[in-house]
């Protein structure tokens, strides 16, 4: 949810052009994120949480990958991407071991 809110704070100071771009896309696959996990865990089947944490995990880089352009467009200024990229680091290395663990487990 942190990662939606930073998501949706740094994508509202992009250019109004990149509305239905850039800015819609970031915001989609931030939002999947937490989405996603959230059904799979309501599925009540291992099997279905792994394959929704794996949806939600192809969001999460490809969050990172629209932060990575904006950056390289020059819509984000390099000093304020840090912390949601750390935060998405450290989520993508969490979703990825519980992952593991839940396929660890059949």
């Amino acid at each position: 949810m942190d990662v939606v809110e930073h998501a949706h704070r740094l994508t509202a100071q992009w250019p109004k052009v990149e509305v239905y771009g850039l800015t819609s896309r970031a915001r989609r696959a931030a939002v999947s994120i937490p989405a996603n996990i959230a059904e799979g865990v309501g599925r009540g089947s291992p099997a279905e949480l792994v394959r929704f944490c794996r949806i939600a995990l192809g969001s999460a880089y490809e969050l990172h990958t629209l932060i990575e352009l904006s950056i390289r467009l020059q819509l984000t200024p390099v000093s304020t991407a840090p912390t949601l990229l750390d935060t998405l680091n450290i989520l993508t290395k969490r979703l990825n071991r519980f992952i593991q663990y839940q396929e660890a487990k059949r």
